[in-house]
């Protein structure tokens, strides 16, 4: 006990038994807090504070408190304790006395035993063992919860002796009354018998076994007993039996089995061989023997080493250690190889590789099945050349009916270009026409553009501009237009996820090769049905035309309509240019072609799924990518002319050439023409300077335009170049490498667009670098 002082609490006086608990820390004069700074966190300041304040008694059962005693380290103790008010003469608290005890063993004590009771009861229900205790001068029995649970009653403590003795079946009931103990010393007798549930009406085979032990004491005897369940044990006992009393006729059977196993082995075709790791035969069957005999000159023999019976045909040693090695290092294959002697006979062979492994998995042996497969891997060439025949016929057919489709519409659209010019040739034209026949040349060169796009396109050849977009912000922005392509008769469905999906693909080809599946579906359903649009990224591409499944981040434009379908002859043709199924001026056979190509050239997949009379469904997939942060757009600075800005111009063809210069110079640019890099080049070495933009072909004899452009930038990276061409294989292939690229044909506002967008850039480029000196 100790009395504290004061609202800081200090020890006025402390017993013996309070130190021997807390140890001699110099109490007196000391507040709470300087004694004890352990208990800082623990409530106690709290607890003092509190009785202090509201002069009430605080009481405190088995509170825990982290303790040090000195020259130990911190323990945790249990305590009891009081912490009473001490008033002064006016009725004021001016201490608190403590009393307390250490019941820390008292409750260790208890937890522990409370542990115990529960481990024991855990084992009793784990171990499936009932306890009880029998209660001769009352024929009372006290058992425990398992016991009950065992027996399928309802938990109690206690129950009469006859109520279980009614649950033994009869023809066991006297044996269990009548090993009843009479002599206090003598163990209860070990019995089996057996009881029925009154839960599940089900009869199970119970064990008992137990012992007496007396109070010396008191002189009174106690008899204690284990119950438990042996039906399992019992019915395995019965079917050992069962199985004892049959074992000669299955040990025959066993061996007739082998016999007949060992028989199959022996007389198959198939090549068994079993090896273990020394690569020594443990076992082959006679075909196998047989073959490698025939193929190698030697016979094996089970105990021999295969690599030892090779050693004179070095080749075949080690392509039959190669093969053997996987399988022995735990691996199961299949694998056809060509084995054998060539001088005697060389054989295509498909070897199957599997593992025997002991009951704990580790590895016996390994064993081989093989077959000779010569004949089929000839057949497999065969059908090979065959099929790259029939492609090459397939493809020159396509060929075929591709120059005769760009023949046919080049040539309607060079007569519409022919009669304009002839008929703007003739004096005296009124203004109106000479305006229409301008117009019908120009309309015509946009369609003949669009025509070579298309099949650039299918080839897979057309230079693309990739962009990073969401598609289905694309689809959102094609709705109208499809809307106003289908007509009014045609219900238009979307389905664009809230998820951004990012392709990057062209966005014009793109937005085409939609507008091109739409148009196929409005035709299909005669201009009524429904047209469903619905986009979702997807995992994985399924195998398509005899293509592997390809695993990956995909995006899926999925256009289904309500059409006529298309008839599964023409399933594998409708994506060759100029093959339609529509009548004659209805249609040219490119649009899918386009789609075909843009799908192949962008990385992707076009997939179509036909039904006769219920529709078609189009899957465009493409490679999805993660969102990209968009560039900050620079508006070009608004020029009225060309008037000062200095052109370059690189172009072999003359009349390409001559048209492009002149075009400048009419709008107001200067020009200086090279008609090949090197010409170009050396102009530059004269004075760069001289020149704003640099504007030159891609396809030139001797360098090209996209190596010139790299020199360029090389020599005088703040020149800009702008390219131009129709088609060039190495833009297909590698894209544009960063420069601006105008395709032929162009118009003339595309060209001044082109070039003051260069030469904005270099001007502003100018600012900027001005402004950092």
């Amino acid at each position: 006990m100790t009395v504290l002082r004061g609202p800081n609490h200090v020890f006025e006086f402390v017993n013996n038994a309070y130190e021997r608990l807390f140890g001699d820390r110099g109490y007196v004069g000391k507040t709470v807090r300087e004694a004890f700074p352990e208990l800082e966190g623990q409530g106690f300041y709290e607890w003092l504070d509190e009785v202090y304040a509201s002069g009430k008694r605080f009481v405190a059962e088995r509170i825990s408190a982290e303790l040090r005693h000195p020259g130990a380290a911190t323990g945790l103790r249990f305590l009891d304790f009081i912490y009473e008010p001490i008033m002064d003469e006016a009725g004021r608290v001016s201490g608190i006395f403590c009393e307390g005890f250490d019941v820390t063993s008292v409750h260790l004590g208890a937890q522990a035993l409370r542990e115990s009771e529960e481990r024991l009861r855990v084992a009793q229900e784990a171990g499936g063992i009932g306890t009880f205790e029998l209660l001769p001068e009352t024929s009372e029995i006290v058992v425990s919860d398992e016991f009950c649970r065992l027996w399928g009653v309802p938990s109690v403590e206690k129950k009469p002796v006859n109520f279980f003795l009614d649950l033994i079946h009869p023809e066991d009931r006297e044996q269990v009354s009548t090993s009843r103990v009479e002599l206090p010393q003598q163990a209860l007798d070990y019995i089996e018998y057996r009881i029925r549930r009154p839960d599940t009406g089900e009869t199970r085979w119970m064990a008992r076994r137990g012992q007496a032990a007396t109070d010396t004491a008191t002189g009174r005897t106690r008899y204690f007993g284990v119950s438990y369940d042996i039906t399992a044990r019992r019915e395995a006992e019965e079917e050992l039996r069962r199985l004892n009393e049959t074992l000669e006729a299955r040990v025959a059977e066993a061996l007739a089995e082998r016999k007949l196993f060992v028989d199959i082995v022996e007389g198959t075709d198939a090549f068994v061989q079993v090896a273990d790791a020394e690569f020594r035969w443990l076992a082959i069957n006679r075909a196998a023997a047989d073959e490698f005999e025939r193929i190698f000159g030697v016979r094996p023999a089970v105990g021999q080493s295969m690599l030892d019976l090779l050693a004179h045909l070095p080749e075949q040693r080690d392509a039959v250690r190669d093969v053997w090695s996987r399988a022995l290092a735990g691996e199961e294959f299949t694998a056809v190889a060509k084995l054998g002697e060539p001088s005697r006979d060389a054989r295509f062979y498909e070897m199957n590789y599997r593992i025997l492994r002991a009951p704990d998995r580790t590895m016996l042996c390994a064993y081989q099945f093989a077959y000779d497969v010569t004949e089929r891997m000839q057949e497999q060439g065969r059908l090979a050349e065959t099929e790259e025949a029939l492609r090459q016929a397939q493809k020159m057919e396509a060929v075929g009916q591709l120059t005769g489709g760009v023949a046919h519409d080049f040539n309607n659209l060079l007569t519409v270009i022919k009669s304009s010019t002839d008929l703007l040739k003739r004096p005296n034209l009124p203004e109106e026409r000479r305006q229409r026949y301008i117009g019908a040349i120009s309309d015509t060169v946009g369609r003949a553009a669009k025509l070579t796009g298309q099949l650039l396109a299918f080839a897979r050849r057309q230079a693309l501009r990739p962009e990073v977009f969401d598609v289905g912000q694309g689809v959102s922005a094609l709705s109208d237009m499809v809307g106003t392509l289908t007509g009014s008769r045609i219900r238009i469905d979307t389905d664009i996820p809230d998820e951004p999906c990012f392709i990057n693909a062209d966005p014009s080809q793109f937005h085409t090769a939609i507008v091109n599946m739409a148009a196929n579906a409005r035709d299909a359903m005669n201009g009524e049905g429904r047209l469903s649009i619905t986009v979702h990224p997807m995992s994985a591409i399924p195998a398509i035309r005899r293509h592997p499944p390809r695993e990956g981040d995909f995006v899926a434009v999925c256009i289904e309509d309500t059409g006529t379908g298309i008839a599964p002859e023409n399933i594998d043709r409708i994506f060759e240019p100029f093959f339609t199924t529509k009548e004659v001026g209805q249609g040219t056979g490119l649009g899918l072609s386009q789609v075909f190509g843009f799908a192949k050239q962008s990385g992707g997949e076009v997939r179509v799924q036909s039904e006769v009379g219920k529709g078609t469904m189009f899957v465009l997939y493409l490679p999805r990518v993660a969102a990209e942060a968009a560039a900050p757009t620079i508006e070009s600075e608004p020029l009225v002319d060309g008037h000062g800005t200095r052109v370059l111009v690189v172009e072999d063809n003359i009349e390409v050439g001559t048209f492009a210069t002149q075009t400048l110079a009419e709008l107001g640019y200067v020009t200086t023409w090279a008609t090949n890099a090197a010409e170009a080049l050396a102009e530059l070495a004269k004075d760069a300077a001289s020149f704003d933009v640099v504007f030159s072909d891609v396809v030139m004899p001797g360098m090209s335009g996209i190596d010139l452009g790299h020199e360029i930038r090389r020599l005088y990276h703040d020149l800009p170049v702008v390219l131009v061409s129709g088609y060039s294989h190495v833009l297909a292939q590698n894209g544009t490498d960063g420069f601006e690229l105008l395709h032929k044909p162009y118009s003339v506002e595309q060209l001044s667009r082109f070039l003051r967008k260069a030469v904005t850039w270099k001007r502003r480029r100018g600012i900027v670098a001005a402004s950092v000196r």
